[in-house]
C-alpha cells in the first residue's frame, strides 16, 4: 500500500521496483506482489485499470481514510473502543519514547 499511496498508481512490476529499492534484502518475486496486489483488490483497498498488457494498480482509500479505519478496527477490537487503554498500553509497554510521550503531552493541551 505505501508504493500505492506515494506513486498514486502503479503496475506489479513498478511495486516490485520500489520495494526492491526500499530493502537491503533480495526483492520480493513479482508473483508474490502480484498475489498481495490481487488479494488487496479483492478485499477492496486497490483496484485497477488495464494499460496495454498490464494491470495499472491505484488506492481506493488515501492513507489517512486507511489509518483511521485501521484504528477504528484496532480500538473496538482490542481495546474495548477506548483510545485510553490504547495509549496506556503503549505507554506500559514502553512503546512510546520520553520525546513522544512530550509531543503527546503538548497536543492534549491544545485540545483543551
Amino acid at each position: 500500500m505505501e508504493v500505492l499511496w506515494v506513486k498514486g498508481t502503479a503496475t506489479v512490476a513498478d511495486v516490485v521496483e520500489s520495494l526492491a529499492k526500499a530493502s537491503k534484502g533480495p526483492p520480493p518475486a513479482y508473483s508474490t506482489v502480484l498475489t498481495m496486489l490481487r488479494i488487496l483488490e479483492k478485499k477492496g483497498h486497490v483496484r485497477h485499470t488495464k494499460r496495454g498488457r498490464a494491470f495499472v494498480y491505484q488506492p481506493v482509500y488515501v492513507r489517512q481514510k486507511a489509518q483511521e479505519s485501521a484504528i477504528r478496527y484496532l480500538l473496538r477490537r482490542f481495546f474495548k473502543d477506548s483510545p485510553e487503554l490504547l495509549v496506556l498500553n503503549l505507554i506500559e509497554r514502553k512503546q512510546i519514547s520520553a520525546t513522544q510521550l512530550e509531543r503527546l503531552r503538548e497536543r492534549i493541551g491544545e485540545k483543551k
